[in-house]
């Protein structure tokens, strides 16, 4: 790109100490020329050197961001019309990376979509880029909304894409009838018929090649208007030169079943096409239009975007939570199967967080509305499955260098096969045949659609199976995980205390033990506390209840003065604890957490907590290693709970001890050789090592910051889709690897077969059709992959 200036706001500068951290990061960029940051204005304008790449402006995003501000980055998408091949998608996207204040650009050809991020860029100015190089936008982009919130872009006027190819192929049938052993039609009768198709039905191709020259590029239109048009050109050159009493040998029917031909491979393609977004309006599908909200001691109804943060909104059984919120009143079941892909209903009561999209089963349920719009849970799932559609694997860069020079390469391959028959002394009508079936065969489409259609189709299924894949590059380097690093707490475990232990003292009585304990912490918030009455639930609460910060918590129950706390606790107040010291030395061993029990200044026995490990995560542990990947944990707790846990698991290591920075450095070591990494994590303290690894992967469970970091997101907080994830990935990654094999291979046959004169033009434009329908198809074979339960 050359020299130009980029001027992007930005929050969190307070000082002229901000100022010099941000000229630092950018400043260190290559390609840029000079920062200069505005702090009254709160912008940074930034002037790039004219060797600065298509990549800058997001390169200098992501400097701001490390530096800890926050770059006003505005999302948009446009619907784009006129699009036909890899070519277009790649001027497209050059126009719109010109224009001033855009950060990046990705285009989807699968589903006619430009999703850009820009600072002060208004949708007028990028759908004048847009029409500036020969294309069309059906309606401009709202800020961050999803496809089905777009203006769906008009149908074609008349016929409808079907019927012009159905009467397409109809008007060529009859010029067919001498192939087939049928009489041959009059001359003038099939130049009526040719013409009909040729430049009737036949006009968007000619629409869309006089626009691709009127802006001096080259498209797949301009390719098959030229071999057509010679086709027909050729028949009228013969018919009105041809001796009397003989009949010419015309090539009408050439042109117009090569016309009817690329229609229903058209017609077909879209067809399919629409299919690979399958996902995306099945999840927008569960966005209820309209919700009940309480006003005073009544109830409105309203339409979704009229809703507020902390409006009321109720929800009946039968309904579909409207928006993301807190129950305030009521239980319930939700399903959740279509967020998360969990088939089990979910238990809901006051002050668990619900989720725009779930259905209400069975109770009545007020919900105190939290996130709305563009940053509710659905719009942000959809929007991942969008993006993750429009971005570009890696295998991507060499299908871009192709289709930037295809169409001129195959313009002058025609020409040179036009000029070689008619020096081997072929005669005008072979070479100009041979130089059509060249143009025809030609098909950048099928290259065009070979990546982005099995991403979306990957990815949604992925994401109906609770699996957000971000980028591309992340499903793509996602098949060659050869280590995956587990946090513990919270993502191999439940993340919250649990009793795993009750030991009365010789002769004692447990359920006596539980009943005491229970009745000291019955009014306790305290997360030990609630462990003990989810086990001893209804037990009424003891009397003179007094706290002891540190040590534990005092009372009287059953005509006894309890203590309920530490060893430190116990030996302040004189109780002899000696009796439980080997089960307590073992249990402290195993990283647990211990309270001890004394009534009357003697000891009844002791209580351990730990963090009790998901019941899904051995099975998920065990399928790894399956596929040949080693296991990991990476934690902060002490040494003994480590290696408790591991035991239980079956990982390969175990890391503990581990503040969040060496959670990095540990993972750069297992990153040496080349192997790919990925990270598991689910709070705030794992998001730098989920940036650290070659692919970070949170649970849905755990922190926004976790799940920012991260390149794949498990909506629930099953390890158990770990796995699922690196096989969808290896799935998809499979059939875009299918598909731009047969697309290369399709051309790098098939042009050279045209050069040689052994290809009917007719066969050559039904092959052409055929490829595309055929990417696509296969791409759409991915929508039978189901996660493993």
């Amino acid at each position: 790109m050359s020299s130009a200036i980029l001027s992007l706001p930005v929050q969190g500068m307070r000082c002229a100490s901000c100022a010099g951290r941000i000229e630092k990061a950018v400043a260190g960029l290559p390609g840029v020329a000079a920062v200069t940051v505005n702090l009254s204005a709160e912008r940074v304008l930034v002037t790039t050197g004219d060797k600065a790449g298509d990549r800058m402006p997001a390169a200098i995003v992501a400097a701001i961001t490390a530096a800890g501000f926050t770059p006003v980055v505005v999302p948009k998408r446009l619907t784009l019309t006129g699009l036909r091949c890899a070519g277009c998608v790649g001027k497209v996207e050059k126009a719109l990376r010109a224009v001033p204040g855009v950060i990046d650009v990705r285009i989807s050809q699968a589903t006619s979509t430009a999703l850009i991020n820009a600072a002060d860029v208004s949708d007028d100015d990028l759908a004048a880029a847009v029409v500036a190089v020969g294309y069309g936008v059906a309606g401009p982009g709202e800020e961050a909304q999803p496809a089905a919130e777009q203006p769906v872009p008009a149908r074609d006027p008349g016929l409808g894409e079907g019927g012009r190819a159905i009467l397409a192929l109809v008007l060529s049938a009859p010029l067919l009838l001498p192939m087939l052993g049928g009489p041959a039609l009059p001359a003038w009768a099939q130049f009526v018929l040719g013409s009909a198709v040729q430049f009737g039905l036949g006009w968007p191709f000619y629409a869309g090649a006089w626009n691709a020259l009127k802006h001096r590029t080259a498209s797949m239109d301009v390719l098959v208007v030229l071999g057509t048009l010679a086709a027909w050109g050729l028949s009228g050159w013969m018919w009105l030169n041809a001796h009397p009493g003989h009949a010419p040998h015309l090539y009408y029917e050439a042109a117009a079943v090569i016309i009817a031909m690329l229609l229903l491979g058209r017609w077909l393609e879209a067809r399919a096409k629409r299919k690979t977004g399958a996902a995306i309006e099945a999840l927008m599908a569960l966005r209820p239009q309209l919700a009940r909200v309480r006003r005073g001691a009544g109830e409105i109804t309203l339409p979704i975007a009229q809703l507020k943060r902390g409006d009321v909104v109720l929800v009946r059984p039968g309904e579909q939570v409207p928006v993301d919120g807190t129950i305030l009143e009521g239980a319930t079941h939700l399903d959740e199967s279509m967020l998360t892909g969990e088939s089990l209903p979910v238990a809901k009561g006051p002050g668990t967080a619900v989720t725009g999209g779930a259905m209400n089963l069975d109770g009545f349920i007020a919900v105190t509305t939290g996130a709305l719009g563009a940053e509710s849970t659905l719009s942000r799932i959809i929007r991942m499955v969008e993006e993750a559609g429009a971005a570009k694997a890696p295998v991507q860069r060499l299908v871009d260098k192709v289709s930037a020079v295809f169409v001129p390469v195959i313009l002058v391959l025609s020409l040179l096969t036009l000029a070689g028959w008619l020096l081997a002394g072929a005669g005008v009508e072979v070479a100009l045949i041979n130089a059509v079936s060249v143009l025809v065969i030609a098909c950048p489409c099928a290259l065009g659609l070979a990546t982005p259609t099995a991403l979306m189709v990957g990815t949604g299924v992925a994401a109906r199976a609770g699996i957000l894949i971000r980028d591309a590059e992340a499903l793509e380097r996602a098949r060659d995980i050869a280590v995956v690093a587990f946090d513990k707490t919270g993502t191999l475990t439940d993340g919250k205390p649990a009793m795993v232990a009750v030991q009365p003292v010789a002769g004692g009585d447990k359920d006596k033990l539980l009943r005491l304990a229970a009745a000291l912490q019955a009014g306790s918030l305290h997360p030990l506390a609630a462990a003990i009455k989810d086990a001893m639930p209804g037990i009424a609460a003891a009397v003179d209840i007094r706290a002891l910060p540190g040590l534990g918590v005092e009372g009287r129950a059953e005509g006894a003065a309890l203590l309920l706390g530490n060893a430190r606790l116990m030996t302040e107040r004189g109780v002899d604890i000696r009796a439980l010291e080997p089960v307590a030395q073992g249990l402290t061993a195993q990283g647990r957490t211990l309270s001890y029990l004394a009534a009357d200044g003697v000891v009844l026995g002791l209580i351990a907590f730990g963090d009790r490990v998901k019941d899904t995560a051995p099975a998920a542990i065990a399928r790894l290693k399956a596929l040949g990947i080693r296991t990991i944990m990476l934690t902060g707790d002490n040494a003994g709970a480590a290696a408790a846990t591991a035991a239980t698991l079956g990982v390969d290591e175990v890391l503990a001890d581990l503040l969040p920075q060496d959670k990095g450095e540990a993972l750069a070591r297992l990153r040496r050789g080349g192997r790919i990494v990925a990270m598991v994590g689910d709070g705030i303290n794992d998001a730098p090592a989920l940036a650290a690894a070659d692919i970070g992967i949170a649970m849905g469970t755990g922190t926004d910051i976790a799940m920012r970091a991260a390149g794949v997101t498990l909506m629930r907080g099953d390890p158990s889709l770990v796995a699922d994830a690196i096989s969808v990935s290896r799935r998809t990654v499979a059939k875009i690897r299918q598909n731009l094999f047969w697309a290369f291979i399709y051309n790098l046959v098939g042009v050279p077969l045209a050069m040689a004169g052994l290809l009917n033009p007719m066969l050559a434009g039904a092959a052409m059709a055929a490829s595309s329908v055929c990417v696509v198809g296969n791409a759409l074979l991915l929508r039978g992959w189901r996660p493993s339960r």
